[in-house]
């Protein structure tokens, strides 16, 4: 067979531990022999980033905006711990947070359903898309420690000298202090993203914030969320018989656990973090959830929602057989393809896309699968696979449809 041809090329983000072990093995066994791939490459693993002083992220951000498509490897966001183990010169903010605030998009993450791997909710019958506002908040804080008794205040220094001046509290003692921010400009991108996709995949968007404490902060993405609705996507949405539907985040969760499913779910950047874990476990795995980032810029940001698999990649290490699932990170390339074939018009790619994401599903559906499924699995006697041969038997099922 005559390798599928790009004729534009990815952005691809290399990244950390066990997530990179495998990222070679899907390129190797699930995408050379098939696809002359191009790539522009940058290395995000945490050690070459710290040899950059984190330009390599920006550059591979940068990237995107020129190539439009990029995939993404799962990458670590040190910590104390972590600023020691890989000798860091600073504590590097999550690439992932970067990328989002230079790209100004949101993060749609949705979970891979397959039969065998029922949800733990059992009233979920279709897949909930959680659409997390992908800048601000405390990824993009200010912070620090309070060391003795004084007041604390929250400033605005205007460009025309005007000043905004607030307590925020008075200490009597040590503790700590947050600053938060958002801006007009990326809410409206981010409720623009919400509206837009929900009209492409045809499903109802619910959102859901806490304006009734914070009326000022969270009240601000309500009032914008309800204006573009208004002004730009409110007939549409009648016309194609969807809806909108805004209410408190407790009364939004309480709603999402009692729902079929099958709609968006637009979350704030630290809910749809939190969020997004809690609904791909619910429905099986943190390694069976998709991810993009979507910018209304028309740039598009393919990655696993889940880490880089830190357990398994100290076990690798010592020579120890993992079974790590590949499937979120099969799916960003996947997701890559497909988008790539779709904005050059190379319909082999988007059918190799389907047919690798069809191959991945099967071989789970035959009842060969890694551990962490086969823990959960309705499938009788499910065989268990390190992590190279699963990858090899999705290889194995991708000959026979291709």
């Amino acid at each position: 067979m005559d390798k599928i041809q790009m004729n534009t090329p990815l952005v691809e983000m290399d990244g950390d531990e066990m997530t990179r072990i495998l990222w070679q093995i899907i390129k190797e066994e699930l995408l050379f022999p098939y696809i002359d791939l191009k790539t522009e490459y940058y290395d995000l693993g945490l050690e070459h980033r710290n040899e950059t002083d984190d330009q390599v992220t920006i550059d591979a951000a940068e990237a995107t905006k020129k190539y439009g498509v990029a995939v993404k490897c799962a990458t670590i966001t040190p910590n104390k711990a972590r600023m020691s183990e890989y000798d860091l010169k600073k504590m590097y903010k999550s690439p992932n947070g970067t990328i989002r605030a230079i790209l100004d998009g949101t993060v749609f993450r949705a979970p891979i359903v397959v039969k065998g791997i029922e949800p733990c909710v059992k009233n979920w019958k279709k897949p909930i898309t959680i659409a997390r506002h992908a800048y601000g908040d405390v990824y993009k804080n200010t912070e620090f420690y309070i060391e003795k008794p004084g007041d604390a205040y929250l400033v605005f220094q205007g460009e025309d000298g005007e000043e905004k001046k607030e307590l925020i509290h008075h200490f009597d003692g040590s503790g700590v202090l947050q600053g938060l921010h958002n801006v007009d400009a990326s809410i409206e991108s981010f409720a623009r993203s919400c509206f837009s996709y929900a009209l492409d995949t045809h499903q109802d968007l619910w959102f859901g914030s806490k304006d009734t404490i914070s009326k000022t902060y969270d009240g601000r993405f309500k009032e914008v969320f309800n204006q573009v609705y208004e002004t730009e996507f409110k007939e549409k949405f009648e016309a194609e018989g969807l809806e909108y539907f805004y209410s408190l985040i407790d009364d939004i969760v309480a709603r999402i656990m009692k729902a079929e499913g099958g709609f968006i779910w637009a979350c704030k950047n630290y809910d749809g973090d939190v969020m997004s874990d809690m609904v791909s476990s619910a429905f099986g795995s943190l390694a069976m959830m998709t991810s993009v980032l979507v910018s209304p810029h028309g740039y598009y940001e393919y990655e696993a929602a889940h880490g880089t698999v830190q357990r398994h990649y100290y076990r690798h290490l010592e020579g120890k057989e993992t079974s790590t699932n590949s499937v979120a990170t099969i799916f960003a390339w996947t997701g890559a393809l497909r988008k790539r074939g779709e904005l050059d018009g190379t319909e082999a790619l988007v059918s190799f896309a389907d047919k690798l994401e069809k191959a991945t599903l099967s071989v789970i559906e035959s009842g060969k699968m890694t551990k962490d499924l086969a823990l959960i699995t309705s499938i009788e006697n499910p065989v268990v696979l390190n992590s190279r041969d699963f990858i090899l038997a999705i290889r194995e099922e991708l000959d026979k449809l291709l």
